[in-house]
């Protein structure tokens, strides 16, 4: 494909999403002419090649909004496609878009997130999907529920959306000083969730399933690696439950806490491609996790999926893992087998360039 002008816009995020963006500018920046455009601790060094402009996107409308959409119009004059990520970025690029200079000018976005709250707040991202699919391109979803969304939503050319494995770091088990500071000893049977602790993260299930597993399984105690708006009041509940749950907060130490995993759980109420259940298949750890959006197409046949909401479900579970070695070690084997089938960076860059090259077409 002929040297292309492309720019990368998004909004405020972090973790995985933050990660997929910068890691697709800098792989297109290889042999095209690359603008990352968004919050400035969102485009920050992104690697060789990339040039960056502060668009500062918030995940909430705000006054600020206008100048957006004249900064939108700036980057993608002269652009080929416009290439955004979430819903906030997308709208924002397909109304700057809509003016007769930049008609031609093509549109990508790619929903990494599905609304989850009330009805006003599903209502509102209905709208704003709308406001996409009349002006995009091409809409990508990082889950099938995701792109199926989006076709019901009226967008033209709809596609699940191929996001890297991340890198895998080998880690060292928690043993000695390292245990004992988290209150644990070696008998102590270890559940992991490592999560941004917001609402989409089913951490009421999460507790509700804490409290069965203390009276099945006695000797596990459930990690909780992350921090998030919600780590007070899960705290709040942890204490005043008498909970067998240990908060960690934000941690860098994930590849030793995966390699001291006995399970990893994930409660989400709703997940695209978790970049934590990626990490966990590498590593061999065994995974149960909810049955929610793509958790499915990420884990295969490789993890234990349950209805979101049920603990019972959820805990049962968890104590056949940490009750039948033969169950665990076999989900080892199918989590690596299963790391080794998703996508990569390749894999990720073939898919986007050959959209926009249908874009532009």
């Amino acid at each position: 494909m002929p040297d292309l002008r492309i720019v990368q816009l998004t909004g405020s995020t972090t973790g995985g999403i933050r990660g997929h963006v910068r890691s697709l500018a800098a792989a297109l920046a290889g042999d095209h002419r690359v603008i990352l455009a968004g919050p400035a601790d969102v485009i920050s060094d992104p690697g060789a090649g990339v040039r960056v402009v502060p668009v500062p996107i918030t995940d909430r409308p705000q006054v600020s909004d206008a100048r957006n959409l004249a900064r939108i119009r700036t980057v993608a004059r002269g652009a080929d496609v416009v290439h955004a990520h979430g819903l906030r970025a997308g709208a924002l690029a397909a109304l700057a878009l809509s003016t007769p200079a930049l008609a031609r000018t093509g549109l990508v976005v790619t929903l990494h997130n599905a609304p989850v709250g009330s009805g006003g707040v599903r209502t509102i991202a209905g709208g704003l999907l709308r406001a996409i699919a009349a002006r995009a391109d091409a809409v990508l979803g990082v889950s099938s529920d995701l792109v199926a969304w989006a076709e019901g939503h009226g967008a033209r050319l709809a596609e699940r959306a191929l996001v890297p494995a991340p890198k895998t770091v080998p880690g060292t088990p928690l043993h000695g000083p390292a245990r004992r500071a988290l209150g644990l000893t070696m008998e102590h049977r270890l559940v992991l969730t490592v999560a941004r602790l917001a609402p989409q993260k089913g951490l009421g299930l999460l507790a509700d399933s804490a409290a069965l597993l203390a009276d099945r399984v006695p000797e596990a105690r459930w990690l909780v690696a992350g921090g998030g708006p919600l780590l007070d009041e899960l705290a709040d509940q942890v204490l005043g439950e008498n909970l067998p749950v240990i908060l960690l907060g934000r941690r860098n130490d994930v590849p030793d806490l995966l390699a001291s995993a006995d399970v990893l759980v994930s409660t989400s109420a709703w997940e695209g491609q978790p970049i934590n259940l990626q990490e966990a298949l590498a590593a061999g750890v065994p995974v149960v996790a909810t049955d929610v959006g793509g958790t499915g197409e990420v884990t295969g046949d490789a993890a234990r999926l349950v209805p979101y909401a049920d603990p019972d479900a959820l805990t049962t579970q968890i104590t056949a893992v940490l009750r039948d070695t033969d169950l665990a070690d076999e989900l080892r084997r199918a989590g690596r087998r299963r790391a080794g089938e998703l996508p990569t960076l390749a894999d990720a860059l073939r898919q986007t360039l050959g959209i926009y090259a249908r874009v532009i077409a």
